[in-house]
């Protein structure tokens, strides 16, 4: 099989290493901005469909749809990022940086046992190993199996924004090959933005000038920024490099909470999550060896 030539790997990792630090510290907007999740979630998504809306229109990017359905479709998975995101700054909310991004990482466990279900692919032992060094990982991470825990919370809607983003994965590779990853990016966001703003407005909480301006630097730089960032680096970086790359997230989210809001992990947490993040460290490694094998 032929691949296209790869023009500046070393270009694509800076870019893909700037995406990943600008994901990992999007979390960090759920401590510095006094408002609810679902005020930083319908921020985030107004602001980032916009500029979405205003790339797509200066790079000449069609956002025509080719039918119904998959309007349907991409309606519903705005509606899951919006449940995805709002579990995941109340996740950071309640417990801490560490706790929440470390949380969100179990969502290849719940892909390894959707994708067989949704694709009809069979059941790798890879996968099952996966997971089962996540499921550790999330137990070490778990402060106290007591629900009124707050920090145990925090980690339980980790867990559940992790559920929503697994099966938003699904959804968004459905149609990868459909339309342009901006097309599908400004749909979800900007349906997730109808679903959140309505309920953002009962808010009855306010937000100063420098607040709005924290949310517009979220919602462009940290969100629309960093999904081009992704987009222009599979322009020299192979799909699986990127993908392994991606699992330093919670590494690049938790330094810079240690250095920007001074929390630092417990001992058990860190090990937790070196469990985690090592399990999909080594499965995005082996799927891009495969994949080289096969290609």
């Amino acid at each position: 099989m032929m691949h296209s030539p790869l023009s500046n790997p070393r270009i694509g990792l800076i870019q893909i290493h700037a995406a990943v630090l600008l994901a990992g510290g999007a979390g960090l907007f759920a401590k510095f901005v006094p408002a609810s999740p679902m005020v930083l979630t319908a921020g985030r998504t107004v602001f980032g469909s916009l500029a979405l809306l205003l790339v797509a229109l200066a790079a000449r990017s069609s956002l025509r749809l080719r039918s119904g359905k998959d309007l349907f479709i991409l309606a519903l998975s705005g509606a899951i990022l919006a449940a995805h995101w709002f579990t995941f700054f109340l996740s950071i909310q309640v417990s801490t940086v560490a706790i929440g991004l470390l949380a969100f990482s179990s969502f290849p466990l719940f892909a390894t046992f959707l994708e067989p279900l949704v694709f009809g692919e069979p059941l790798r032992r890879r996968d099952v190993v996966t997971a089962a060094f996540v499921t550790t990982g999330l137990v070490l991470v778990t402060p106290s199996f007591d629900i009124g825990n707050h920090l145990t919370q925090g980690l339980l809607w980790g867990v559940v924004s992790a559920l929503a983003y697994a099966v938003l994965s699904l959804l968004s590779r459905a149609y990868a090959n459909r339309y342009p990853p901006i097309a599908v990016s400004f749909y979800q966001q900007g349906f997730a933005a109808l679903c959140t703003l309505p309920l953002a407005l009962q808010w009855n909480g306010t937000l100063a000038g420098r607040d709005f301006l924290t949310l517009l630097v979220l919602g462009v730089v940290f969100t629309a920024l960093g999904q081009g960032l992704v987009v222009s680096s599979l322009r020299h970086l192979r799909a699986q490099t990127t993908s392994v790359v991606f699992g330093l997230e919670p590494v690049y989210g938790i330094i810079l909470a240690g250095v920007l809001l001074g929390e630092v992990p417990t001992l058990r947490t860190l090990l937790g999550g070196l469990l985690i993040c090592g399990a999909v460290l080594w499965a995005s490694f082996v799927h891009s060896h495969s994949s080289k094998k096969s290609a």
